[in-house]
C-alpha cells in the first residue's frame, strides 16, 4: 500500500514586470493557508516519508511552513523536473522514489490537478465531485494505491482518501 500526497503551492503574488515566474513568492494569505494545511496534516498524522518539492520559490516557501508543523519532517528532495511538469513529468519524478512508501509532492498547477484527477477512481463522491472542479491553492489531496511499485501508476488505480483546502478547514468541513 502507497499514499501519495499532493499539495499545491499556497497562494502566490502576481508576477511583478520583468520577473521571472519561478520567482513569484507567497502572499499574506498564503503565507497563513499553508500552516493551516500543514497544522492539519500533522493532526490527521499525514506526514510522508519523502517530500518531493518544485525548485520554485512559492512551492520552497510553502514547504518550509509545512515542515514546521512536523515534529519529524518527511525528507526534502528538491527537484527541477516538477516546476514545468505535466502530469507524466510528475509520474516520472514520483517513479524514482522507490524506497518511500508514502510521498508528498508540492507542486504547480495544471499538473497536480491532472495527476490528482487520473489518479482517483474511488472515495468519497463529494470529495471527487470537488476535485474535478478544481485543485485551488493549498489544496491537498491524499490518494491511496493498493501496490507498492511507484513506477506503475495505473490510470484510476487511487482512493481519494480526503482532499482538502484551508478554506473547508476554517469552515469546519474535512
Amino acid at each position: 500500500m502507497r499514499r501519495l500526497m499532493l499539495l499545491r503551492h499556497a497562494k502566490t503574488e502576481r508576477p511583478a514586470p520583468g520577473q521571472h515566474d519561478r520567482d513569484r513568492t507567497l502572499t499574506k494569505r498564503g503565507r497563513a493557508d499553508a500552516p493551516a494545511i500543514a497544522g492539519y496534516m500533522a493532526h490527521h498524522g499525514l506526514v510522508a516519508d519523502v517530500a518531493l518539492v518544485s525548485t520554485a520559490k512559492r512551492t520552497q516557501e510553502t514547504w518550509e511552513l509545512v515542515a514546521e508543523a512536523f515534529a519529524k519532517p518527511p525528507r526534502l528532495v528538491s527537484d527541477e523536473r516538477i516546476y514545468n511538469a505535466n502530469a507524466e513529468g510528475l509520474l516520472a519524478v514520483i517513479a524514482d522514489m522507490r524506497g518511500a512508501h508514502s510521498l508528498l509532492v508540492i507542486g504547480h498547477n495544471p499538473s497536480l490537478h491532472d495527476l490528482a484527477t487520473r489518479l482517483t477512481a474511488s472515495g468519497d463522491a463529494a470529495a471527487r465531485q470537488r476535485l474535478a472542479q478544481k485543485l485551488p491553492t493549498s489544496g491537498l489531496v491524499v490518494i491511496d494505491l493498493a501496490f507498492d511499485d511507484w513506477s506503475r501508476l495505473p490510470r484510476h488505480a487511487g482512493r481519494l482518501e480526503r482532499f482538502v483546502t484551508p478554506k473547508l478547514i476554517a469552515g469546519g468541513t474535512d
